[in-house]
């Protein structure tokens, strides 16, 4: 799914109450709640770069280029400005403008498809953790199953504890994430691969003009590029700032372009610095990151600082995850109680007002998949299943949220916005396309795991994205019953 470090970013939807009245002056912030078009390029560049996805295209070597800006431009692009329309004309976030864009019902497909794939999320990123935190301990650690799922449980369930008590300033902890575990060592990275390289060393990967495309071996070639979708996603989180800018329409999309330009630099100058020293055939897409950075510290005699980064990144990753924890999931907890979507066991809040019993039930499935990884034998495999799966249920609620778009500007082209996104129709057509292409590859097995059964692939992406992402909601949606609207929440 980024997605490493996105969950902190999702709003609590609103009702869906009709839009106001056609000529309703949009509401203004005070003087001292504008923000500038670079601030709010450095919020959107911390909300979604992360050095996690690095050693994904560091196999590519410098065809990691090519595959991070393509979707860039066709994804991350019409995403950015698309959303920043229906967030300064109407609030509420994903299930508002699909709920009054499309339907009530595909509103609650879409804040669901947001909660669900952090179910496949966490998996994929705790793993990431267990393989860095191995690098503190024993680097043996890293491809051992039974490490793996151990560590996901018992910190998904730490964090389960921490957030249902309350307790604040975990937001603080993913903020300074950004520098502590992204900034810092990703800047380390780069620095000690180009002094590597500038010593004679060769790199592992080329580098030549001829390697920028990707080398191409059918359609499992491309496959890789599809974890950059969920690497980009969650920025229609940071669109509900655009009514904080004085000049929106000139001032937002230059905050956009500069924060992809920031964004790229940071996935890509890692990747980089990860194919110089670490053969493709030798990666681990867990544990990639670590490998670089004991390999550069062992060529320059300072092995000694790896267990110290290594913690540096476990502690940004266990922040980011602690705020998705209170993110995606009391949004859907309000769309529940306000349309009686879920039944009443799940929308129970403990004395201090979080939603436990979600996070609990959440917990037991994510305990049942974190097992997967003793039992499949490459963990890099189970890795890259679940960012798949977490990539395809989210890319469910983008396809919604580009025909709401469309229909909203139809239905309601004088509706007020601060921000009117130039070209609508050619953003949300290739924006569509392009997600509704990444959701389809998805299924397709990447030519890194050849060797496998592609009908078992094919059968786990699938039961994973289309069972959790459509069936489940579906039978929630039919099985519903009146007495399910609790308007008012509820502790026990």
């Amino acid at each position: 799914m980024t997605t490493t470090n996105r969950p902190s970013r999702t709003p609590e939807p609103a009702g869906t109450s009709p839009p106001p009245a056609e000529g309703t002056r949009r509401a203004r912030p005070p003087a001292a709640a504008w923000i500038s078009w670079i601030a709010l390029a450095l919020m959107t560049t911390s909300s979604v770069a992360s050095l996690r996805p690095s050693p994904t295209m560091a196999v590519y070597g410098l065809a990691a280029v090519f595959l991070y800006v393509v979707p860039a431009i066709v994804f991350l692009l019409p995403t950015s400005l698309v959303s920043a329309e229906l967030a300064s004309g109407w609030p509420g976030g994903g299930y508002n403008w699909v709920a009054l864009g499309i339907s009530k019902p595909m509103g609650f497909l879409a804040v669901w498809c947001q909660f669900a794939m952090t179910i496949f999320y966490y998996p994929s990123l705790l793993g990431y953790v267990a393989s860095t935190l191995a690098y503190v301990f024993d680097p043996s650690l890293a491809n051992s199953g039974w490490w793996t799922a151990g560590v996901i449980v018992v910190a998904y369930w730490s964090g389960v504890w921490i957030s249902s008590r309350g307790t604040k300033g975990v937001a603080g902890l993913a903020g300074g994430g950004l520098v502590i575990g992204t900034l810092v060592p990703g800047a380390l990275l780069v620095v000690l691969g180009v002094v590597f390289l500038a010593q004679g060393h060769p790199s592992a990967a080329p580098m030549s003009a001829d390697h920028l495309l990707p080398a191409w071996a059918g359609l499992a070639s491309l496959v890789l590029i599809v974890n950059n979708f969920l690497s980009y996603s969650g920025m229609e989180m940071n669109a509900v700032h655009v009514s904080s800018l004085r000049k929106p329409g000139k001032e937002f999309p230059r905050a956009m372009f500069l924060a992809m330009g920031l964004v790229l630099v940071i996935f890509i100058l890692p990747a980089l610095a990860i194919s110089w020293v670490i053969p493709a055939d030798q990666l681990s897409l867990t544990a990639g990151v670590m490998q670089a950075f004991e390999a550069v510290f062992a060529t320059f005699g300072i092995q000694w600082l790896t267990p110290l980064i290594g913690v540096m990144l476990v502690l940004a990753s266990l922040g980011g995850m602690l705020t998705w924890l209170a993110g995606p999931s009391k949004g859907l907890l309000l769309i529940s109680r306000q349309e009686g979507y879920l039944p009443p066991f799940l929308q129970r809040l403990n004395k201090q007002g979080v939603q436990r019993n979600i996070l609990v039930a959440q917990g037991a499935i994510t305990t049942l998949i974190a097992l997967c990884y003793a039992f499949i034998p490459d963990v890099s495999s189970a890795y890259w299943i679940f960012s798949v799966i977490t990539t395809q249920v989210y890319l469910i609620m983008y396809l919604l949220m580009f025909v709401a778009a469309v229909r909203l500007r139809r239905k309601h082209p004088d509706h007020p916005r601060g921000y009117r996104a130039p070209m609508l129709l050619g953003l949300c057509g290739v924006g569509f396309c392009a997600s509704l292409a990444a959701l389809l590859v998805g299924f397709v097995p990447p030519s890194q795991f050849g060797s496998g059964n592609p009908w078992v692939y094919l059968g786990i992406v699938a039961g994973g994205a289309l069972g959790l992402g459509l069936v489940v909601p579906f039978l929630f949606y039919r099985l519903r019953k009146p007495s399910w609207r609790q308007p008012e929440a509820r502790a026990s």
